[in-house]
Parts: structure tokens; sequence; C-alpha cells
């Protein structure tokens, strides 16, 4: 018979019922400890991991009532609240049971015991503490995701300079109400890291924060993601599916690209929008959305208006406050806090200890940053893993292989890399910035394309 990989402790000052309990007990459960005065359960607990307490509620001769089961009980919660404690006694006192199951028990046994019921009872005891465990790592994981979808909070703590003030402030100011924000900006500005700051700071930080690329999504599986489907609704809707807008009940939605997504489908998201309500694909039923609403793109949504290819009415609707996020080649003194922010994470990310040397720091504040704070990023990030002393010199930085300018032509003219990079930038330009006809003309995938754009800073 296979053993639960429980580990037991029992505590009682009768050493019979020590013994014949560890001697049943062993037979079922992986370790089985004991102790005999409960002055040494620190001691034990710091000895060896334990999952289950099975307690004695009184130890010295002659008392009944408990207390001191009791104050061991405050001790276990104190110690370790994750402690699954289980009270034994051999007076059958309903108001002691009641008042221990209050106070933090998991359950109460009499003595004697009947083996079949205890082991019923130590067995559902270690059946809830692995589903608390999976519950607290679940939470650990969630917000662990929520953290890396919201950025980094600290990139907007340390963005100091004169035009970044005014976007904090209206930040400040926008943040606990539940009006819609557009957030424009080039690509590599920090736009997804100011909507999760927006989060943050609002009265739904508690509630979830769900980031939708609408520019990695497919236009055929748009509906799907966002409105959810009902199960045989098309060929591969095998079960019912909560949509993005749903899942983000109570918290905040956050639609990055927007103006990637395809004129025809415009229509639907304002509808939604409008009405506050969703209806799942293959289902008529509404369903009443609360959420809070974050939109940003690097295009240039007012002449896609004008150009009858971004709905004005969508455009009225997601931006009750407009933030415009300047470049870094518009904001140097975000440059060096900025690159301090960067060389102490990834110094401690790889275990190094460096300094920046000052050709280094001028370089990096003379480039022009085309691909912004990502740019800025992934370019300290190769300096601290390539330096070899104790000093990131210019030549750690390899800013060569970055035209600042972005003409696409090196000195010689023949540089594949900068190559490559002028002709996604033309096709991009070519086609407005969607990536999907712009990846279709370069013969790659829109994942390919995303790759080069990430590699380049574009």
């Amino acid at each position: 018979m296979k053993k639960i990989p429980a580990s037991i402790l029992i505590v009682d000052d009768d050493l019979d019922i020590l013994v014949s309990a560890r001697i049943f007990l062993k037979q079922h459960f992986q370790l089985v400890n004991i102790c005999q005065d409960p002055k040494e359960l620190h001691e034990k607990l710091t000895q060896q991991e334990t999952d289950i307490v099975l307690l004695d509620m009184n130890y010295r001769k002659g008392t009944n009532d408990g207390k001191e089961g009791l104050y061991w009980l405050k001790f276990l919660q104190e110690t370790d609240p994750t402690l699954i404690a289980i009270l034994m006694t051999a007076y059958g006192d309903v108001e002691l049971a009641v008042e221990s199951l209050k106070s933090g028990a998991t359950d109460f046994i009499l003595k004697p015991w009947n083996n079949e019921k205890l082991l019923a009872t130590l067995t559902a005891a270690w059946k809830l503490r692995t589903t608390s465990n999976k519950l607290q790592k679940a939470e650990q994981v969630q917000e662990s995701l929520q953290s890396d979808l919201m950025g980094n909070p600290s990139l907007v703590v340390t963005a100091g300079s004169q035009a970044m003030q005014g976007i904090l402030n209206t930040i400040q100011k926008a943040a606990p109400t539940d009006a819609n924000i557009l957030i424009l900006g080039e690509n590599g500005t920090g736009k997804q890291v100011i909507a999760g700051e927006i989060h943050r700071l609002s009265a739904r930080a508690k509630g979830v924060f769900i980031h939708v690329d609408l520019g990695a999504l497919h236009e055929n599986l748009f509906e799907s993601e966002l409105f959810g489907h009902a199960k045989g609704a098309f060929t591969d809707a095998r079960e019912d599916k909560v949509g993005r807008f749903e899942l983000a009940e109570g918290g905040t939605l956050f639609l990055d690209e927007i103006g990637n997504l395809p004129f025809h489908l415009q229509s639907k998201l304002l509808h939604v929008l409008q009405n506050r309500t969703v209806s799942r694909v293959g289902e008529n039923k509404e369903r009443r959305i609360n959420i809070r609403l974050i939109c940003a793109t690097n295009m240039p949504l007012q002449k896609m208006v004008r150009e009858n290819t971004f709905r004005e009415d969508l455009l009225f609707r997601v931006n009750t406050v407009e933030l415009v996020l300047p470049p870094l080649r518009e904001r140097t003194d975000d440059i060096k806090p900025l690159v301090n922010h960067f060389l102490i994470q990834f110094s401690g990310k790889y275990r190094k200890t460096l300094t920046l040397h000052k050709e280094a720091l001028d370089a990096l504040l003379q480039y022009k940053w085309p691909g912004n704070i990502r740019e800025l990023q992934h370019v300290m990030e190769r300096a601290v893993i390539m330096a070899d002393g104790e000093d990131i010199r210019e030549g750690d930085l390899h800013l060569s292989n970055h035209k600042a300018e972005g003409d696409g032509l090196t000195s010689t003219g023949l540089d594949l890399g900068s190559m490559e990079q002028l002709l996604i930038k033309t096709a991009l330009e070519k086609h407005k910035g969607n990536i999907s006809k712009a990846a279709a003309e370069l013969g790659l995938t829109r994942a390919a394309l995303y790759r080069r754009m990430e590699k380049f800073g574009i």
C-alpha cells in the first residue's frame, strides 16, 4: 500500500497513546513523529517539516478544561499559519470542540478513537493542506504573472524628466477614476508599464490586469478571444470559453495595439464598449461587464480617422483621457537613472558587481535610441553579460550595430542587419503598421516579424 506523503506530529503526555498512534499511523503516512512535552514543539517543528499536528487538549493531571490545548494551538498558528492542527481529548465537551474550531483547529477527535475515524480525519486534513498549498502557489504564480503583465512600476518612478512629469501628474488624477485611457507612443516607450501603473493606482488594483495584444490576434479569432464562445458555436468549439472581457471583470482590460484592429471589427468593439455587455459567439445572451479599459497604440489614430481606416466614434470612446509618451530621445534626463536601474537589475540577475565607465555613459547619452526604453534595456542586459572586468566599457554596449538616425545603412552600405531593419521599417510604413500585411510582404510569419522587431527595437 502506497503511503500518503505527509509528515504528522503527535503531541500527548501519555506515552502509551503516542506509541500506539505512531504504530498505526506509520502504516499509512510517510513520516510520523511524537512529542510528549508540548514545550518541545518549537524544537520539533524546526527540526522536521510538519504537515499535520495531532494535539492533545490537556497535559496536567486533573485538568480537563482544554486551556492548555488552546494555548498550544495559538502557538502553532503563530509559528506556522499553514499547519493543519487537529485537537484531541478524552472528554466529549461540545463547547470545547466548538471553541477549538473557532480558534483555528481543522478538526476535533475524542479519545479513545476509532482507527478508521482517525485515519479518515487525517487523510481529509492532508487533502485540505494540499489544496491550500496549491491555491497559495496559484496565487503566487498569478501575482507574478500580473506583475509581468503590468511591467516594472519602478521604471515609472525612475522617470523624473520634465517631459514625463506631465504624464505622471495626469496618471495621478485619472487612475482613481474609471475613465477610459488611451496611451500613444512609439514602440518601446513603456505603454504597457504605464497601463500597469494606472491599474496599480486605481480602485481596481486588487482585481486582475488582462493584457490583450490586438496586433498579434488573428482577426478570425477576435470575437472568440475577446467575447468568448459557446460550445458548438463553430467546428473547434468543444466547450464554453470565457472571453477576455469577462476575465477582466472587476479589474482592468488593456487592449494593446488597438490601431491594428481591422476596420470591420472596430464596430463590434464599439458596440461592447457602448453597451457594457458582451455576447459570446453562438449565444444570444447579453452578459454585463464591469471593467476599466485602457488602450494603447503606436499608430497615428487621428490621421487614420481622416483616412477612414479607424472609426472616429471608437476613438472618442477609448480616449476620455489621452496620454502621449515621449520617445527616449526627447527625455534624455531619464537615460542615466534608467541605465542605473537596469545596471542594478541585471547585475543582480547575473551575479556580477559592475560599474559603468564614464565613456560608456557618455555613449549612452549621445545615442538616439530608436527602440526607446526597450532597446536601452536590451543593451544594458547584453553589456552586463559581455563585460569581462569590473567596468562596463563603451565596447561592451555594441551601439555601433544600431543606427542612431535609423537610415538603415552603414558607411559601407552593405550591413545585412541594417538592411533587414530598413526592409522591416519600410514594410511597416507601407502598410501603416499592419503586422499581418507587413509580415506577408516580407515572407515572414507574424511571430517571426515580431521577433525581428524586438531584435531591432522597432
